[in-house]
């Protein structure tokens, strides 16, 4: 499996976001598998989507930096098929300027969802570029 980090600044919420974490991502995709037409297969949480989904996307390098991670993909879809159309953890997002505000435990971030996807325990706390780090660090 692979994880995909975007570093586009398409969006001003995508330049926003980057800024405030101090980084270079703003959103993280799981990538599944690739299908017949050479899409990747990814999952995640979206704002834009409305919360936790699988989607087929073509990955343009020049926008996304992907990462090689040991994993279980059959408890990636099994964590999907539980949690598919959960909705965005907007209080989550709040909660990487104050993490006091904390967040839902039944709506999910996307940094948050692909690391429970990979099995890594309290993703709350994870934002993009912390998932970053931590998987980087964790494969090297």
């Amino acid at each position: 499996m692979k994880v995909a980090f975007y570093r586009g600044r398409k969006r001003l919420f995508n330049r926003v976001a980057s800024w405030w974490l101090r980084g270079s991502y703003s959103h993280v995709e799981l990538v599944l598998g690739y299908d017949e037409a050479g899409q990747a297969i990814c999952a995640s949480s979206s704002m834009m989507d409305g919360g936790v989904r699988v989607k087929h996307m073509r990955l343009d390098l020049t926008h996304w930096d992907l990462v090689p991670v040991s994993g279980n993909v059959d408890a990636a879809w099994e964590w999907l098929r539980r949690h598919e159309g959960a909705g965005y953890d907007y209080l989550g997002l709040l909660g990487f300027v104050a993490r006091a505000i904390g967040h839902s435990p039944k709506r999910f971030v996307c940094s948050e969802a692909v690391a429970e996807m990979l099995g890594m325990s309290d993703g709350w706390r994870f934002d993009p570029c912390s998932l970053h780090a931590a998987l980087v660090w964790r494969e090297t």
